[in-house]
């Protein structure tokens, strides 16, 4: 089958390609997907140039949802509404699927989802409600990966969880707050973060500090969920303020090196776990999580900044720019190209 993947082939750069979809699978058409900071780093060319030279030309988008059009075994039907995995594992019986190196991951490495059609192995989709909202839809992958880790943290926190601190005002920062508040709701959860006009809208954490104002806090467990060069500020009051044995559980990517302070670390007996990804049982932890409380679609359309009609490459590119200069918020793509 035919078909036109949507490649950026160099910074601001999209272009058409042909390329041809297997019927061996799942075929599914995209109709709604998120743009994400990644994603944003290769639009703006803000990656370092080797990167860009060894991934470009490369269909961006990791975050999205679609409409099934095929499957070779009947299990989907033609119109179902499922979520897309990015991530693609080959075997690996030691490591989970979005820490393997054998792993490839859309939009990083091999094409994401701006094409016509995808073609993807039957465990790469999952069913979603057609009652679900669809621009929140759209960005359940990054929802999921605040779930992996809190999956994770579940399974290594050992001390009492009674006050929970997300680091962090902006998407995953929200999105991490808010599953806490339903996974945990006898916790209190206390976001910390930088701009009052951000944390306003976390109205459903029991606190919310400016970092410079949380002296004499303390918490339990951690998550950071700031990243870029302000991650090391927000680890050092972290650690400053997390109680002995605490977990701090990392989510903000850095380009560069983040010093952490060692001494306290081992003073007050701390574990640090890094979290990257997610893989199908987040997915599907996700939806069911959705569907049993669907209010948290009320909270999580807050995110929604922009949403943009796609009939163009024209318009793909004014998506990318108007997510560029929005300072908080998910940039929602109606792919109707």
């Amino acid at each position: 089958m035919i078909n036109i993947v949507y490649r950026l082939k160099s910074p601001k750069f999209f272009e058409e390609a042909i390329d041809e979809v297997d019927l061996d699978g799942v075929v599914v058409r995209p109709t709604h997907l998120s743009i994400c900071q990644a994603d944003q780093r290769y639009y703006q060319g803000s990656r370092p140039s080797e990167v860009l030279d060894e991934k470009l030309p490369m269909a961006l988008i990791h975050e999205a949802i679609g409409e099934v059009v095929f499957d070779s075994k009947g299990n989907f039907k033609s119109g179902d509404k499922v979520v897309m995995i990015p991530n693609t594992p080959l075997c690996d019986d030691i490591y989970a699927p979005n820490y393997s190196y054998n792993s490839k991951f859309r939009g990083s490495g091999f094409d994401g989802f701006t094409s016509d059609l995808i073609n993807l192995p039957r465990d790469r989709v999952v069913k979603i409600p057609d009652n679900f909202n669809l621009n929140v839809s759209a960005f359940i992958e990054l929802i999921s990966v605040a779930y992996q880790g809190i999956t994770k943290f579940k399974q290594i926190a050992i001390t009492p969880k009674d006050k929970l601190g997300v680091w962090g005002d902006g998407n995953l920062g929200f999105i991490t707050a808010l599953l806490l508040k339903e996974l945990f709701p006898e916790s209190k959860i206390i976001v910390f973060g930088k701009h009052q006009e951000n944390l306003n809208l976390f109205s459903f954490a029991d606190e919310i500090y400016r970092i410079h104002d949380a002296d004499g806090v303390t918490i339990d467990h951690a998550f950071e969920c700031v990243g870029s060069s302000a991650s090391q500020t927000a680890i050092d009051q972290i650690i400053d303020l997390i109680n002995p044995q605490g977990t701090i559980n990392l989510f903000g990517v850095s380009e560069y090196p983040v010093p952490i302070n060692t001494r306290l670390v081992l003073e007050k007996g701390l574990t640090i776990q890094g979290n990257s990804r997610s893989d199908r049982e987040d997915f599907i932890g996700v939806v069911e999580t959705l569907k049993q409380n669907p209010l948290l679609f009320e909270y999580l359309e807050k995110l929604i900044t922009n949403v943009c009609e796609i009939n163009s490459l024209n318009d793909l590119k004014e998506s990318f720019d108007r997510d560029y200069i929005s300072k908080f918020g998910k940039t929602i793509l109606k792919w109707n190209i």
